[in-house]
């Protein structure tokens, strides 16, 4: 891990984050639980939870959206920032969330097989369902 460090926030600045550290390569998700949340698909980097800190008084809300999986909001805004698995020791964070430069491009879709029938993936990158 380098020291480098990337700045995110949500909507309304009340949860602000830093990661330390180079990000892995993002990936978008087609699942259904991202479209609901997100209306469209959710792009995250996967990152160790040691690299993640908070910068704000106000961190996220968490929500058991699924066994062992927490969704991290911001209580005021709604943003959705996070994807915590329980048991692992890495958290998915938001692309969107994050400012530039993230120096970091998708590298993959997932859950493909639910994606939405109101678009087409044509970007040549890997799909998995």
């Amino acid at each position: 891990m380098t020291g480098k460090k990337h700045n995110g926030t949500c909507n309304c600045g009340e949860v602000a984050f830093t990661i330390t550290g180079d990000l892995a390569e993002p990936s978008v998700c087609h699942c259904t639980q991202c479209r609901r949340q997100t209306g469209y698909c959710w792009s995250s980097t996967h990152i160790p939870k040691s690299a993640l800190t908070f910068q704000s008084v106000a961190g996220p809300v968490w929500y058991q959206s699924s066994p062992n999986v927490q969704r991290g909001f911001c209580g005021t805004c709604g943003c959705f920032l996070f994807w915590n698995p329980e048991d692992e020791d890495k958290i998915s964070v938001s692309m969107g969330a994050l400012s530039a430069p993230t120096d970091v491009k998708i590298g993959r879709h997932i859950f493909v097989a639910d994606k939405g029938d109101y678009y087409d993936l044509a970007d040549g990158l890997p799909q998995s369902s």
